[in-house]
């Protein structure tokens, strides 16, 4: 039986001011769910979006209003129902929520493992890695920061391939910036660039020749999240990866976007997906069709980062890596024991549920009072 439902706002600075199309994050508002049963198992889940409403129709303070107004209440009425059976009772009485939704079937997964006495991987379906890849996101917005950072990144064997977030100046601006970061790193240095759907289709066109030319390997959401005719008029124009980021919100989008050629590859991010078996369901809707799948994230800090790392895991195709940098943009750590990112991966615990063991002292610090 479910005892204790908490959701807590924990605001953390971030390391450089990381600049988007559609905000510039100094700080992250991670928004953390703990649940409690009576049998004493503690579960995690996260929450966390990007730019307050920014970014998606979810904001920290709106997914805490909902959890503590109506998650809660009817998640503490459930006696013996398994989180399949729990998830079913939610989606049936409480309409969007994808982040909130994801947090908490995170956490109720995190017990059901420790239960078990599994990874939640295992859970999942089982890990085919013990570690993925992890890029790193060069946003500070100026051309020669991004590159010391880059090659600092690359000497200390963290990251040795990038994404860089376009889309808020003109598209020639963007494209000069990119590929003389792209020349100062060689041609052995994958690149990718980011939009965040801030293109017209005829500036699309324009840029991604531009950068196809230029020697980078994808480009993510460079139309609104709607104009999926662009998207399917774009992917198959050009030889370069056309990646679906906004667009691609669970399996229904997901088969959508497939049906229609819309894109080569899906970025599946658990919370958008509207949980980690939704972002699984995405996955297999991918392979199906032939889209390649690349591990996005939403900044989280370490614990839903290390929930998508189990995720991930599991995917037979992750031909692009993943972006589970969140925890690193951050200035302080939540978690007793880091993440431990080396050699160019984030490598996954092997204790039971999440793996992890969080800082109480040091959320309590931090919260939102």
């Amino acid at each position: 039986m479910i005892t204790s439902v908490e959701t807590l706002l924990v605001e953390i600075p971030t390391i450089r001011p990381h600049k988007m199309a559609v905000a510039t994050m100094q700080t992250q508002t991670l928004v953390l769910i703990k649940i409690e049963t009576s049998d004493g198992f503690i579960g995690w889940g996260e929450a966390t979006t990007i730019g307050g409403l920014g970014y998606g129709e979810e904001s920290p303070e709106s997914i805490k209003t909902n959890i503590d107004t109506y998650f809660a209440p009817l998640l503490k009425t459930f006696t013996d129902l398994n989180v399949a059976q729990i998830m079913q009772v939610l989606k049936k009485n409480i309409n969007g929520n994808r982040f909130a939704k994801c947090a908490i079937q995170t956490a109720l997964l995190d017990i059901q493992a420790q239960r078990l006495g599994l990874p939640l991987s295992e859970v999942l379906g089982g890990r085919l890695r013990d570690s993925v890849p992890v890029l790193w996101v060069l946003a500070s917005g100026d051309t020669d920061k991004d590159i010391a950072e880059a090659k600092k990144m690359i000497e200390a064997k963290r990251h040795n391939f990038f994404k860089l977030k376009i889309g808020s100046r003109a598209v020639e601006a963007d494209v000069e910036h990119v590929l003389t970061i792209k020349k100062a790193l060689g041609a052995d240095i994958s690149i990718r660039v980011d939009v965040n759907r801030a293109w017209s289709e005829l500036e699309a066109i324009k840029g991604i020749q531009l950068l196809q030319d230029g020697g980078v390997d994808l480009i993510e959401q460079p139309c609104a999240i709607d104009n999926i005719d662009a998207m399917e008029r774009l992917t198959r124009r050009f030889d370069i990866a056309i990646m679906a980021d906004e667009s691609l919100m669970g399996p229904s989008t997901a088969y959508r976007l497939a049906k229609r050629n819309a894109a080569s590859v899906f970025a599946v991010k658990v919370a958008q997906s509207g949980g980690l078996l939704e972002g699984r369901d995405v996955a297999t809707i991918a392979n199906l069709a032939g889209v390649d799948l690349y591990g996005g994230t939403m900044l989280e800090g370490s614990v839903g980062t290390i929930a998508s790392a189990h995720l991930f895991s599991t995917f037979e195709n992750l031909a692009y890596g993943t972006e589970l940098f969140g925890p690193l943009l951050l200035t302080d750590e939540i978690l007793k024991t880091p993440l431990q990112y080396r050699d160019f991966e984030l490598h996954l615990p092997q204790g039971n549920g999440l793996g992890i063991e969080l800082d109480l002292d040091k959320i309590d610090n931090l919260r939102r009072k």
